[in-house]
């Protein structure tokens, strides 16, 4: 079946009508830089100045974008409501981040993760870790939201996707690289109203074809009565999709490390909240973010559910979303394609952002300092350029011949979150962690994921996940205890970048985190 549909006039035009809005938009919000050019807390951290609506809007813009549209659909149509544990769980952990942990970053000013790594350990983390997530970055989260957005782009428009991913990469340098975190973070506001009305539309109008015309509630019935397996949130091991999604463990192993990494330690997705203009307004965004992510499964999964009635016989799961689209009626569709387009270019923002401000502040300013504001903020910009040049050819070989990108990329992040968390937590809640406790995580993870991926095939990736942070854990406890104990760097003291030994509360969540990750390990 062809699902390519072309825009009509009037789609088109609503289509043009809001890349133009957008530009106009970014242009206004940037109106007020220096003509000699922003300094580098304006344009990495938007003078730290977000309201906290700006920042809830931008945190889910940053998230929900082609992998998280696109992708989690392509999961609903092979797998069911279950890949909503994902976004259900990541709720939860943005109220613990925002509670715990993002205190301790906006105390100490930081810019970036990893200078938060060199105050609490040193430059030889920091440096490795800002190399890592340069890398991750630009090859997994970059590539992804353009390979996928190039998809949508064809499957809707007709356009070939090699000019639907430049136009996207252009488009995101059009209204972001000029003003910077932000011109990205309010410009999120129109782009997350028109993202959820657009989805919340696309999911009513498709229950209403699955019901013939009945009505959302006797679609939504159909789909539960057709497709009892689809809304089984708990997969058994006789279940297809058991390796994605392994049953109980997902609620209390391996799904909590992925989300506290990429909520908690991810750049592109903290950097909103550092920007906050206090704490109390910090704490607020985060919040607002947390009940949007409630909204998402009837945003991104439901569609993709109802696309097993509709579209039965998809190539690929990830063609779900954009066949949905060709059922919107004209004008409609222009809409609905727009706030996909929204998602799209959001998240490439986003993340250009964070790659020019993780490059500039913890690589390039090491090796010339004292450089001027202006020279920083030029350099961040060639940074972001570059970065979408390199996506933009390696996506095609790198995920052209994967069906769920989604389960993609969490299964490739999966080989190094697990050290990134051990990092992070061990830093925060040990005062003994070392240094070379923390670096033995990092490479420990990645180690221990691909002897465990090749000697264990069976295990499910998201039990891997939990049971590598458990040995990156103890890793990291062993090298630690057996090496000499290290101070920072930086004049900031310990007890400024790690509440262990300040807060007796916190040894006992250590003990809780323990306990329950060994019970998970028992679990298999």
């Amino acid at each position: 079946m062809d699902f390519t549909n072309k825009l009509g006039t009037l789609d088109s035009t609503i289509f043009i009508v809001y890349v133009i809005g957008l530009l106009c938009l970014a242009l206004w919000v940037s109106r007020n830089e220096k003509k000699e050019g922003a300094n580098t807390e304006d344009y990495f951290l938007a003078s730290k100045s977000l309201p906290w609506w700006a920042i809830g809007a931008s945190l889910i813009a940053a998230n929900i974008s082609a992998e998280q549209i696109i992708g989690m659909s392509g999961s609903g149509y092979a797998i069911g409501l279950a890949i909503a544990s994902y976004e259900w769980m990541a709720a939860i952990t943005l109220v613990l981040v925002g509670k715990y942990m993002l205190p301790i970053f906006l105390e100490n000013k930081i810019f970036t993760m990893p200078q938060y790594l060199e105050q609490r350990f040193d430059n030889k983390v920091k440096t490795t870790m800002a190399i890592f997530w340069l890398a991750v970055y630009t090859f997994v989260n970059l590539t992804a939201v353009l390979w996928l957005g190039g998809m949508a782009i064809e499957t809707v428009a007709g356009v070939d996707w090699m000019f639907g991913m430049i136009f996207l990469a252009v488009f995101s340098v059009a209204y972001s690289l000029y003003g910077g975190l932000k011109a990205v973070a309010f410009t999120d506001i129109l782009q997350v109203v028109l993202l959820v009305f657009g989805g919340l539309l696309l999911s009513y109008l498709a229950l209403d074809a699955v019901a013939d015309g009945q009505g959302v509630l006797a679609g939504f019935g159909i789909l539960t009565d057709t497709m009892p397996e689809h809304f089984d949130m708990i997969l058994s091991p006789e279940n297809d999709h058991y390796m994605s999604l392994p049953g109980i463990s997902v609620l209390i192993g391996g799904m909590w490390v992925m989300n506290f990494s990429y909520w908690g330690f991810n750049q592109y997705i903290i950097q909103r909240a550092l920007a906050a203009k206090d704490i109390k307004e910090a704490q607020k965004g985060i919040a607002f973010a947390a009940y949007l992510k409630l909204l998402m499964p009837l945003i991104v999964v439901l569609p993709g559910i109802a696309a097993v009635i509709l579209y039965p016989t998809l190539t690929t799961p990830d063609q779900a979303y954009p066949s949905m689209m060709a059922m919107l009626p004209v004008g409609i569709k222009g809409l609905v394609f727009a706030a996909l387009v929204a998602a799209i270019v959001s998240s490439l923002a986003s993340m250009t952002n964070s790659i020019s401000t993780i490059f500039t502040m913890d690589i390039y300013s090491r090796f010339k300092p004292n450089k001027s504001q202006r020279h920083y903020v030029h350099i961040g910009r060639i940074a972001a350029l570059v970065s979408l040049c390199i996506a933009l050819v390696v996506a095609q070989p790198l995920l052209g011949k994967f069906d769920q990108a989604f389960q993609y990329i969490q299964e490739f992040t999966g080989f190094f979150t697990p050290g990134i968390v051990v990092i992070f937590v061990m830093g925060m809640f040990w005062k003994r962690a070392t240094s070379m406790g923390a670096l033995s995580a990092a490479l420990g993870s990645a180690v221990f994921s691909l002897v465990l991926k090749f000697a264990w095939p069976e295990l499910p990736f998201m039990d891997r996940v939990g049971l590598v942070f458990l040995l990156c854990l103890a890793l990291c406890y062993v090298v630690s205890i057996l090496g000499k104990p290290n101070t920072t760097d930086s004049s900031v003291s310990l007890e400024q970048v790690s509440f262990a030994t300040t807060k007796p509360f916190n040894v006992a969540a250590l003990g809780v985190v323990i306990i329950l990750t060994a019970l998970y390990a028992t679990w298999w």
